[in-house]
């Protein structure tokens, strides 16, 4: 039996149901929670009086090597600058309470590793490497000057396999791809997107043979789809293909919600996103015409649609897209699903217990139980009466038992 380290004094919030924190107190031995309960004894202390205990956070949309989307300043950025730029990313992001991501493009394996092997500061992560999308979509780099412009996304490299794909063979062959290159889940693009100026959120991307295609290819290797799908034909063919989770959802209708109910499909909202290119460009970075006005026109259709999913009961995941806004700041997203129709004891399930059953993790992690790794995170009183206060009132992190530390050997 090791040292047994006792969060005490504090609220529980375990994130099995959506009701209120409780009092308790939380043993760890390890990297493992072992009791959750009253009147616990321990070896060392933590002293959680006057905060509440909430689970590790997920965070199932980010994109950790982004840094910024101003094309003309990426054009100019050396290359393996944004290897560097994504540790900083990452140990912003899981200061911020997030011990779990899902990378929806931009991160290889290198970057995955790195944090495995503990020379980099950051949350669990779950890579997508390359998103896939169509000639002319959301992930094609061509411009009309004739030439190729690096997207916020990266450019091809070794790690990273080239992104557009056309037809269901070269999908199989692309997703191989993927998945020889460390993808522990695929993303394509089953429609326009607001960041790339040469193509539209409102139109389908992708047949139905070649979205089949990916998903019979990554269900052979054991993975999902994950799907960024703006446009309503693109989220309904995606429903239809077994993709298992809809990402931003700007044009849901009525028949696509319904569709998701009865497959049982995720939804990852991402409202922060169009906010984010907006205040971006605000503040001067070089955006497109195209882009913002796209971003200008989505936002009103992307609540509305989230707030009639959330309504009917579509299962609903967090995310953030992050690298469009910034690393660090992705609770900003939990008080915009509040104002959809969350109450903010359902937004931190969907942070949480949620997310982890979309990544497939929740045997591990999403919850504070007995058995469960000892991802904890200790905020200032309780964060349900106040979300949009949580990032603040973080008093500290603690991944696998061990407190988050300012350096990997810390």
């Amino acid at each position: 039996m090791g040292e047994r380290r006792i969060f005490h004094g504090g609220q529980v919030f375990d994130a099995t149901g959506d009701g209120p924190a409780h009092a308790a107190d939380i043993v760890v031995e390890e990297d493992r929670i072992v009791e959750v309960g009253p009147g616990l004894d321990g070896d060392v202390g933590v002293d959680c009086n006057g905060a509440t205990l909430l689970p590790g956070l997920f965070d199932c949309h980010t994109h950790v090597m982004v840094s910024h989307f101003d094309i003309f300043k990426l054009s100019q950025t050396p290359f393996s600058l944004q290897f560097f730029e994504a540790a900083h990313n990452l140990e912003a992001t899981l200061r911020a309470g997030i011990t779990n991501v899902r990378d929806a493009g931009g991160a290889d394996l290198g970057v995955k590793t790195a944090v495995e092997q503990g020379m980099v500061n950051g949350p669990r992560m779950q890579i997508s490497v390359t998103m896939l999308s169509q000639t002319g979509g959301h992930a094609d780099r061509w411009m009309v000057c004739g030439g190729e412009f690096p997207t916020p996304f990266g450019v091809t490299h070794p790690g990273k396999p080239r992104s557009v794909v056309d037809g269901p063979i070269e999908m199989r062959k692309r997703v191989r791809e993927l998945i020889r290159a460390g993808a522990d889940v695929i993303k394509i693009a089953a429609s326009g997107g607001v960041l790339s100026p040469r193509d539209d959120p409102r139109h389908g991307h992708f047949r139905d043979d070649e979205l089949e295609a990916a998903v019979t290819e990554a269900a052979a290797a054991g993975r999902w789809v994950m799907a960024h799908a703006q446009a309503t034909d693109g989220i309904k063919a995606s429903i239809r293909a077994g993709i298992r989770s809809i990402e931003h959802g700007i044009y849901l209708d009525d028949e696509a919600i319904e569709m998701m109910l009865e497959q049982g499909t995720y939804l990852v909202p991402t409202l922060l996103a169009p906010r984010g290119v907006i205040e971006a460009a605000a503040a001067g970075a070089s955006v497109a015409d195209e882009s913002l006005r796209k971003a200008e026109m989505v936002i009103e259709q992307h609540d509305d649609s989230i707030a009639r999913a959330i309504a009917a009961g579509v299962k609903v995941a967090m995310g953030t897209d992050s690298g469009v806004t910034p690393h660090g700041k992705n609770l900003g997203e939990l008080p915009l699903m509040v104002e959809r129709g969350m109450t903010p004891a359902q937004a931190l399930v969907a942070t949480s217990r949620t997310a982890a059953e979309l990544l497939g993790v929740d045997a591990d992690l999403g919850t504070l139980e007995p058995e469960k790794r000892a991802d904890i995170v200790v905020v200032r009183g309780d964060p349900l009466a106040d979300l949009a206060s949580l990032s603040g009132n973080i008093t500290s992190v603690w991944k696998d038992g061990r407190e988050v530390t300012t350096s990997p050997t810390g």
